[in-house]
């Protein structure tokens, strides 16, 4: 037993994993301001790279006309294959650390790269931008669209503004709070792992409306991702304290019920807390870019709106860069206490 309390103080209470883990963050927030996303994804450059080498293979497997029980199969074994490429990429990274650490800076961008923050603050803008000005035209959206999934050509101002914003508290947690917490846990081999279920779980997964083949890296992704989940929503519901008609009494009560929060699938306790901190209606059916229905749920108050615009996309805005700063705090009290039981 002693055995196993050392084991876990030296993984998941290694002091010198925060500040790396902080600095990764930093350097997500502040390159993703600047460059904004590439190719319309601002998802982590990990879930680009899945998608490219496996992407197009997934979807000649993933034919509508097969067995579910077929298709279950196949998707299973793609995804212990993208779980066993993750291993080895995170191996070779590992061992590139150690042989050229440059005093932790290999660590800190390696580490980013299943990790995205900025990049989903300059899409967000961009269309508050053009929604005050009155030309939401797709170029403003484009980025949103393909990052999640969704065919916005098909659906209104408000249609958009609802997906920008689930899509603000889902990146929060499967684009930063979840990579943060597995390297903590693992380091970057639990990092890397998480990033490619999660990347298989956005390609096709279809917000748990997957007909057989994204059921494993969904199954697996939830497993590795709810306590993540449970950390970002609480988050987000501290962060209604700091934002302007906010409130965090009220989302962290959604947590607490069942009946109202989202499931896990359709954004879970992030899209919750955001919804009923801002008071308003997030989710509901939409069409994925392969042209499928996907029948979610309606997230928020029997008295929330779900005429969402330019005001309400600002505060979303706002309760993730307070979430993020939640975060940083978390991470930086986490280290201080660390440090306190390793001396």
């Amino acid at each position: 037993m002693d055995e196993f309390f050392k084991y876990f103080h030296e993984t998941a209470l290694d002091p010198d994993r925060f500040p790396i883990a902080m600095l990764a963050m930093l350097l997500v927030a502040v390159v993703g301001v600047v460059t904004g996303p590439s190719h319309g994804n601002i998802n982590p450059w990990y879930w680009a790279l899945i998608n490219r080498l496996f992407g197009g293979f997934g979807n000649r497997l993933d034919r509508k006309e097969r067995k579910a029980s077929d298709l279950l199969f196949r998707g299973g074994l793609l995804t212990l294959f993208v779980m066993f490429f993750s291993y080895v990429i995170a191996l070779i990274i590992k061992n590139a650390v150690m042989n050229m650490p440059f005093y932790g800076v290999t660590e800190i961008i390696l580490l980013s790269f299943t990790m995205c923050t900025g990049t989903l603050w300059y899409s967000l803008l961009k269309l508050y931008f053009a929604m005050k000005s009155g030309k939401v035209a797709k170029g403003a959206y484009y980025d949103i669209a393909n990052s999640s999934r969704v065919n916005l050509n098909s659906t209104d101002d408000f249609g958009v503004t609802r997906v920008g914003m689930a899509l603000a508290a889902k990146s929060f947690d499967k684009g930063l709070v979840a990579p943060v917490v597995w390297y903590l846990i693992a380091g970057l081999p639990g990092a890397y792992i998480y990033a490619g279920l999660a990347a298989l779980s956005w390609r096709f997964g279809k917000n748990g409306f997957t007909k057989g083949f994204g059921m494993m890296p969904l199954a697996l992704e939830k497993l590795m991702g709810f306590i993540p989940n449970l950390l970002a929503g609480s988050l987000i519901s501290f962060a209604g304290l700091f934002t302007p008609t906010g409130g965090m009494t009220r989302a962290f009560a959604s947590l607490l019920s069942p009946s109202k929060r989202a499931k896990y699938e359709e954004g879970g306790m992030p899209v919750s807390a955001l919804a009923y901190s801002l008071k308003v209606s997030l989710g509901g059916p939409v069409k994925d870019l392969e042209g499928s229905t996907l029948k979610g749920a309606w997230i928020g108050a029997k008295d929330a709106t779900a005429k969402l615009e330019s005001g309400h996309l600002r505060r979303a805005i706002y309760v993730h860069a307070m979430a993020y700063l939640l975060f940083m705090a978390s991470l930086l009290s986490a280290m201080l206490w660390a440090g306190l039981l390793s001396s």
